[in-house]
């Protein structure tokens, strides 16, 4: 006997309602289905199906063994598809949906590589604000940011974290002087996100995890919902803003932004790629997050080595 072609039999029965449905569903003939199905329960020593003229109906060992039986068979239906995509080559489209600032400053620079590395698969960005929890069916693979407070009922692989910083360039820095102590926020020109909370307050941990954070009353010199904004406003000489190490990595490395207060973060958090569902990912899919992995763990390192090596040019910046 099949064991195994006997057990996918029995649960298309069930789930077809009827021998001839699971018949004409398997491409079986309704005989061979009958016997496969008299097999198993002999095998079993316990009648799983009561039969009828008008109908049929699980009996209760039948019904205990189809309740452990659908899982296993789906495990194994997982394990033959992962190793299926591990042998076939890498085609077709790849579908991604990520936030505005995430496109243009993490996912944008990486897509030249993956592309060379899988030449055969075409890439579809959609570009979107995306609300909390993110809405994920439609695209193989979502990017979004989020805190440690994240805790969404989504199928979310954690990519990479890292931690948000306060930073200025070169010229505001010499014009103004250099913060020594979070307290001094108060007096300078303060870049703001919108969304933070509270507005006026700034935040601080420690960097180094101990002690405790330090709050500041600021008055904010400019608000706005759009990173890139405030970006663009403090490499010009705006004034004090908080970025994302990884994002401002490239700009201590050049020396257009210097570090501020390095001592302290303003928080941190974690690059996710979600997908709608695990079981039966696409090798497209898995193919794509491995490599953010990869690359995000290699970005994450330089950006902390660019951020160490800027701290002292930025104690030495004299008003």
């Amino acid at each position: 006997m099949d064991r195994l072609l006997s057990m996918r039999v029995f649960q298309k029965v069930i789930d077809e309602g009827g021998f001839a449905a699971a018949a004409r569903s398997l491409d079986l003939s309704p005989a061979v289905v009958t016997r496969l199905v008299s097999d198993l329960e002999q095998h079993l020593q316990a009648r799983l199906i009561q039969r009828t003229t008008r109908r049929l109906a699980l009996t209760e060992a039948g019904e205990a063994y189809l309740q452990r039986l659908r899982p296993i068979l789906s495990d194994l239906d997982d394990a033959e598809a992962i190793t299926l995509a591990h042998s076939t080559e890498l085609r077709g489209t790849l579908r991604l949906q990520v936030t505005p600032v995430l496109a243009v400053h993490y996912l944008g620079p990486l897509l030249a590589e993956f592309r060379r590395r899988y030449p055969q698969l075409q890439v579809d960005v959609q570009v979107d604000t995306l609300p909390d929890p993110p809405a994920v069916e439609g695209h193989d693979v979502t990017l979004f940011a989020a805190d440690a407070a994240f805790d969404a009922d989504v199928v979310a692989r954690p990519v990479g974290t890292t931690r948000s910083v306060l930073c200025a360039s070169p010229a505001y820095l010499q014009a103004h002087g250099v913060p020594a102590h979070p307290a001094d926020l108060a007096r300078h020109e303060c870049l703001r996100l919108r969304n933070a909370s509270p507005l006026r307050r700034w935040r601080l941990l420690p960097a180094d995890g101990s002690g405790p954070p330090q709050e500041v009353e600021i008055e904010p010199a400019m608000v706005s919902n759009h990173v890139d904004t405030l970006l663009r406003g403090m490499l010009a000489g705006a004034g004090i803003g908080s970025l994302s190490l990884a994002l401002a990595g490239a700009y201590f490395e050049s020396g257009d932004l210097l570090p501020v207060l390095p001592q302290w973060i303003t928080g941190s958090f974690t690059v996710y790629a979600a997908m709608p569902t695990r079981k039966l990912v696409p090798a497209r899919s898995r193919a794509f997050v491995d490599f953010l992995v990869e690359v995000t763990s290699q970005r994450n390192l330089r950006a902390a080595r660019a951020y160490a090596h800027a701290a002292p040019a930025a104690a030495r910046m004299d008003p």
